[in-house]
């Protein structure tokens, strides 16, 4: 995941240039497109790429007013105290921007997860962990924090040769009949189906009466990328590598806080035809207040082959996708996630700067279509 560190003063300047020229873009690409009315445009422009001061005051001169914050310590310590998470949010406040999220510190392969006793299905360290995720939810909720997000995977996200992208860039990629199981197994070993599915219950049981009774939404992130049905990778079945997994995971425990960091690109890589199949996805999900992040990443390919582009040269409609969010209500945070990468763009500070620009011209649209 890309963050914004030891930027200079010239690289604030690129990234402007680049914001004011794909908010031109992405309108150009919408002019002359059938305007809508209906529901109003909910949505906000979001990020996760940093929370240092430094990456706030762009992000605040870019217009985003929401972030997802950092995880305050790989450890539960005083960062994960109320006094601690609260200073966290008022540093933040102090640019104009509200700390709409913070991430577990088990968002991580579970080689390096705070949590990684949880996916090992290890009784009682487990019991443990889950007991810190519970009071790390009470404690988001006592400094005024009204949402996380996690991971709960064994695997880490799975790629395998970037392809060559427009313009000399390169494009982050995934071809299974290229992926490599090296080493063969995980720290976990061999995991089942129903062993996974076992982890993930015991987790959500004892987390989301939690979550319902501080009122925190959590927002899981898919498995990235889906393997094939029923089969394993490193010995790991992947669970919630299918839109049908997503439905089972929402319904284990029923309630308005347990939700997705909908990841858009992870789940288009699920699908056979993602720009004909991703707007009913984003509507079942959205229609039953299940998404409580958005990922907003476009891809070229589909199921067991793709790769990872920019927003407006996927397979998806991002237009059309944004208009889906906008009639479902969402109203929660709308981020760049993956970009390419392109040549002498250091830690890809232009790249993300057009995904922001992109992102915040489609919200403005879908304000001026209600």
């Amino acid at each position: 995941m890309y963050t914004y560190l030891h930027m200079q003063r010239r690289d604030f300047l690129e990234m402007g240039a680049a914001l004011a020229t794909t908010q031109a873009a992405a309108f150009g690409q919408a002019k002359g497109g059938k305007k809508r009315s209906g529901r109003p445009a909910l949505m906000k422009l979001g990020t996760q790429h940093g929370d240092s001061d430094e990456v706030l005051s762009v992000m605040a001169a870019f217009g985003v007013n929401h972030i997802c914050g950092n995880a305050p310590s790989m450890k539960f310590d005083e960062n994960w105290s109320v006094d601690g998470l609260s200073r966290f949010r008022e540093r933040v406040e102090k640019h104009g921007i509200k700390l709409e999220m913070v991430s577990l510190h088990s968002n991580a392969a579970i080689s390096r997860s705070g949590f990684k006793n949880i996916m090992l299905g290890k009784s009682p360290e487990r019991d443990r962990e889950i007991e810190e995720v519970q009071q790390m939810i009470r404690n988001c909720a006592r400094a005024g924090i009204p949402s996380v997000k996690y991971n709960l995977t064994i695997l880490a996200v799975v790629r395998t040769e970037p392809m060559p992208g427009r313009g000399g860039s390169r494009n982050s990629a995934f071809d299974y009949s290229k992926a490599r199981e090296e080493p063969p197994l995980t720290e976990a070993g061999h995991v089942s189906p129903e062993a996974h599915w076992e982890r993930i219950t015991y987790f959500l049981e004892r987390v989301v009466p939690v979550a319902e009774e501080y009122k925190i939404k959590m927002a899981c992130h898919p498995h990235d990328p889906p393997m094939p049905r029923g089969k394993a990778f490193r010995g790991v079945h992947r669970v919630m590598g299918s839109v049908e997994g997503l439905k089972r995971f929402v319904e284990i425990k029923p309630s308005k806080y347990h939700g997705l960091n909908f990841c858009q690109g992870t789940v288009c890589e699920m699908l056979e035809k993602p720009g004909e199949e991703i707007y009913d996805v984003i509507r079942y999900f959205g229609s039953r207040g299940k998404i409580h992040n958005v990922h907003f990443r476009n891809i070229r390919g589909g199921f067991l082959k793709f790769q990872e582009t920019f927003p407006d040269e996927g397979d998806v409609d991002m237009i059309r996708a944004m208009r889906v969010y906008k009639d479902v209500g969402y109203d929660g945070m709308i981020m760049p996630d993956h970009a390419p990468q392109i040549p002498g763009d250091e830690r890809g500070r232009q790249a993300f700067a057009f995904e922001f620009g992109y992102i915040a011209a489609l919200i403005q649209l879908m304000k001026q279509e209600s």
